[in-house]
């Protein structure tokens, strides 16, 4: 039987007003503590607790953690959808369970959602690295058919066309949303023709690999190869050289989830949203500037 962590408590003299369970994969990404805590006190303030189930990032588990929270009655759904997931989403809209999907946005306008902006702000780290004059820009890929990477793969081809520059399939290399996949594409596109000068990172969790990888084979980054991502790790700001990045808006996701949670609570009529929150830029050494 899935188990579900009990729900954070109150403040002694706080009333509950709602009780909403929280499903994600609690290590998927390196920002996922810093969500649940941005949902925590979003939730708080609002009188509300939480119940966290850990879905593992696999659609299996994810249908078997949403079926124990809602015999647990929660009132609502905060979900962090695992990869390939449409039959959970599906079944929470079919049957009207009050539900808000975080951070991995989904193609589909029937539910509410919240997350980072991923188009523009590529597009952005793109155009940075071409104003740098790199002609060869590579991309570290995440997995396919989740929508965050869908929308970040467009946002490089995006930048790529405003810098006046072609994409081209060696280029780009999948990461698999690993460290590992995202070690094993970054040899790959240094080890083809024509290697990149620069790399687009697409999350947290694959800059890890990229990083091991180049001081594996004993590339400087920030001189030999420029690198920025999407995300900002703990680490970032602390290695040498520091991390050019996009910080994705976490704690305003979290008190945008909620809220919209509460908002489909009290009106289950209302149009579903999709709210999409500018990430902020973070110029570093790693770009090479």
């Amino acid at each position: 039987m899935t188990a579900l962590s009990p729900a954070l408590p109150l403040w002694e003299d706080t009333p509950v007003t709602h009780r909403f369970g929280v499903a994600m994969a609690m290590h998927a990404n390196p920002y996922s503590g810093e969500l649940v805590r941005a949902i925590r006190r979003a939730a708080r303030r609002h009188g509300c607790e939480i119940t966290l189930a850990d879905t593992g990032d696999s659609v299996a588990e994810e249908a078997a953690v949403i079926r124990a929270l809602r015999a647990d009655r929660v009132d609502g759904v905060l979900l962090v959808p695992a990869a390939g997931d449409e039959a959970v989403i599906n079944g929470l809209v079919r049957m009207g369970v009050p539900t808000v999907l975080v951070d991995r946005m989904a193609g589909r306008n029937d539910v509410d959602q919240v997350g980072s902006e991923n188009i523009q702000s590529v597009c952005a780290l793109v155009r940075h690295l071409a104003g740098l004059r790199h002609r060869k820009i590579g991309f570290i890929s995440g997995e396919e058919d989740v929508t965050t990477y869908e929308e970040r793969a467009l946002g490089y081809r995006l930048g790529l066309g405003r810098s006046g520059l072609r994409w081209t399939s060696q280029l780009v290399a999948c990461g698999r949303s690993t460290p590992g996949g995202a070690a094993a594409a970054t040899a790959k596109l240094l080890d083809s023709w024509p290697s990149p000068t620069a790399l687009v990172v697409a999350s947290e969790a694959m800059m890890i690999g990229v990083q091991y990888e180049a001081h594996r084979l004993g590339i400087r980054i920030g001189r030999d190869l420029a690198i920025v991502g999407y995300g900002d790790m703990e680490w970032a700001g602390q290695v040498t050289p520091a991390v050019t990045t996009m910080a994705q808006p976490i704690e305003e996701i979290g008190r945008k989830a909620v809220e919209l949670l509460l908002a489909r609570i009290t009106d289950p009529e209302r149009r579903p949203e999709s709210v999409r929150l500018a990430p902020r830029f973070i110029h570093r050494q790693s770009c090479g500037c």
